[in-house]
């Protein structure tokens, strides 16, 4: 993938999947993820305008201190409940939403990164691409990234290389 010149002048909005990028930290490398520092990465010096991470608000509350913590590093929070299905499965997505979004979104920015490695958003990625001119960066996990995902995209962060940024080690 060659690499693409940021300019200060780009105007950027951050749509962070919470829970990829929550559960890849988790997962892969045991530690909670410092999404102050995603947002910081994401934006690299540019025009920020807007940053909204995506959560799925459960029965007991536990993640509403989080949430707020995110409100106070600059993002505007959008939360939905987890659909509890008759048998105990559980879904709680926010794909779609995050798709809509983006495509909204791309037709007022330069940039729209994208913080999640889910091979789902391949085809919002090339829309925006090749309808609004809109560059698609992705951060995350390269472990736990779509590999076709990642060559779509206009450049990729892979959060594993600089572990010590963006896990809180705490």
């Amino acid at each position: 993938m060659p690499k693409i010149s940021k300019f200060k002048e780009q105007r950027v909005g951050v749509l962070v999947d919470i829970q990829n990028l929550y559960y890849s930290g988790k997962v892969l490398h045991g530690k909670k993820v410092n999404f102050n520092k995603v947002l910081e990465e994401s934006v690299s010096g540019r025009k920020f305008i807007r940053a909204i991470a995506y959560g799925i608000r459960t029965a007991e509350g536990l993640e509403e201190k989080f949430f707020e913590a995110l409100e106070n590093q600059g993002f505007e929070v959008k939360t939905k409940d987890l659909h509890i299905f008759p048998g105990g499965a559980k879904k709680g997505d926010w794909d779609v939403g995050i798709a809509v979004d983006a495509i909204k979104m791309s037709k007022s920015l330069d940039v729209i990164v994208l913080a999640s490695g889910d091979g789902d958003y391949i085809p919002m990625v090339e829309y925006i691409q090749n309808t609004t001119g809109c560059r698609v960066e992705i951060i995350a996990f390269q472990e736990s990234s779509s590999a076709k995902l990642i060559t779509t995209a206009d450049s990729f962060i892979n959060m594993s290389q600089n572990k010590r940024k963006f896990l809180i080690t705490r």
